[in-house]
């Protein structure tokens, strides 16, 4: 009896096994502030069955979380998410979603740890809260891109005031994006292979 495809218990799901063709992983981290859909985007664009951490929010975190503008939320990732995307059948993207809220920050550490780049989601409703996101990944020297995700409702700004708000050079894409949306998020992952495929080429100015 072949007891990985047999029994669902014993074993990986068929569509969970790496590729066999599969030369090359990188790791990609999602990261801004709390409730920004990061969990969304992962669960979205992963072909795997996703690993979130999400509990329920409890009274404990008022007063501690911000939830101005997102009051109904009522779960939030307390560790990180995990999914994985092939791009092609030789490059794979392991995927990392980092919790939101201030006091969980210091897992970042770990999960910054040997990434290549990282997708910074953002929502307009309440621009401030990745205002810390940016600098924290300027100051660990991850490159990043940043994806406007589309709340209902929320208001557009023209990427010149948006690339203002954040001090933002030219060269950092920002893009806009629905973390509902498989394709948009696979396109989003793309901007960003893109964007390190051009860091890695570009020839620094002589000193």
């Amino acid at each position: 009896m072949d007891y990985k495809t047999s029994d669902p218990h014993t074993g990986p799901r068929r569509e969970d096994i790496l590729p066999a063709t599969a030369a090359a992983a990188v790791k990609v981290v999602i990261v801004g502030g709390f409730g920004v859909g990061k969990t969304t985007l992962v669960g979205s664009v992963s072909e795997i069955r996703p690993l979130t951490t999400e509990e329920t929010m409890t009274q404990a975190g008022v007063g501690v979380d911000d939830i101005a503008g997102i009051e109904q939320k009522i779960e939030t990732t307390v560790a990180m998410d995990f999914g994985r995307i092939s791009i092609n059948e030789q490059l794979v993207l392991y995927l990392f979603g980092t919790p939101g809220q201030e006091r969980f920050w210091f897992l970042w550490d770990g999960l910054f740890e040997g990434a290549l780049g990282a997708v910074v989601l953002l929502d307009t409703r309440r621009l401030e809260v990745s205002y810390e996101v940016v600098g924290i990944l300027e100051e660990r020297g991850v490159p990043f891109v940043v994806a406007v995700n589309a709340f209902p409702g929320a208001p557009v700004h023209p990427v010149s005031e948006l690339r203002a708000a954040m001090d933002l050079p030219e060269s950092v894409p920002i893009f806009a994006c629905d973390a509902r949306d498989r394709a948009s998020c696979r396109d989003a992952l793309m901007t960003l292979m893109r964007y390190l495929y051009s860091l890695a080429h570009t020839t620094p100015e002589p000193q």
